[in-house]
């Protein structure tokens, strides 16, 4: 059988490199001002396209390429595994969910994108994945490689000031919780009704609260 190619990888691949074009050939759009997490934009002027837009910028050319590379090679394995819409659920809703969580936990004054949400996003889900394959020696293997991977990479973020930890940590989350709820085609054996609902319920329940813990540092309360 003809392996599909992995559309939708190259569609999100191509928007976060014409959006970085656009950052660097036109600086005085300040796209990464309007676009980015920023916390006081969204509760005060209502700029909620935040939660989604930050996955698409990036703050320079070495953070845009290491993203690039792990989403082309990361991508084509979790677009091949889940399909084309499970994937672009999963990574949309990753971004989605780090975005939240750098709402939540992340000073008032700090500006945050990247694609490294959504790519979490994709770790995560593949550790779902990991569990559910156990027999699979192919994906246990993988699973390791991408377990050391998140390990050292939250390690250098508690190092590192620049890095956006909370965004890793609810893109994490994210994928965990969307891949479970999505499943993998054709595998109702592995991945009961009952877990997929609880999944997606997890995941609105964390939304909540990250919104909770964001407006709480203005002092504001639902």
């Amino acid at each position: 059988m003809k392996r599909e190619k992995p559309y939708v990888m190259y569609t999100l691949f191509a928007i976060n490199t014409v959006v970085f074009l656009m950052q660097y050939l036109l600086p005085g759009l300040a796209i990464e001002n309007q676009l980015g997490m920023f916390s006081p934009s969204i509760v005060f002027q209502h700029q909620y396209w935040r939660f989604v837009t930050p996955m698409f910028i990036h703050f320079g050319l070495t953070h845009f390429a290491l993203n690039g590379v792990v989403l082309y090679y990361m991508g084509q394995q979790c677009e091949a595994i889940f399909g084309h819409v499970r994937f672009a659920i999963v990574y949309l809703l990753s971004g989605v969910m780090g975005n939240f969580a750098s709402f939540a936990f992340n000073q008032p004054t700090t500006l945050s994108g990247g694609a490294s949400t959504a790519i979490f996003g994709l770790f995560g889900a593949f550790l779902v994945i990991g569990m559910h394959y156990r027999d699979n020696g192919a994906v246990q293997a993988l699973t390791r490689q991408f377990a050391l991977f998140i390990l050292m990479n939250l390690v250098f973020g508690l190092f590192d000031s620049t890095i956006d930890i909370w965004g890793h940590l609810g893109g994490i989350i994210g994928g965990a919780l969307t891949g479970w709820a999505v499943a993998v085609p054709h595998a109702q054996d592995r991945f009961s009704t009952r877990a997929r609902v609880t999944s997606g319920m997890f995941f609105i329940f964390a939304i909540v609260l990250f919104v909770f813990f964001g407006l709480r540092k203005f002092n504001l309360f639902l």
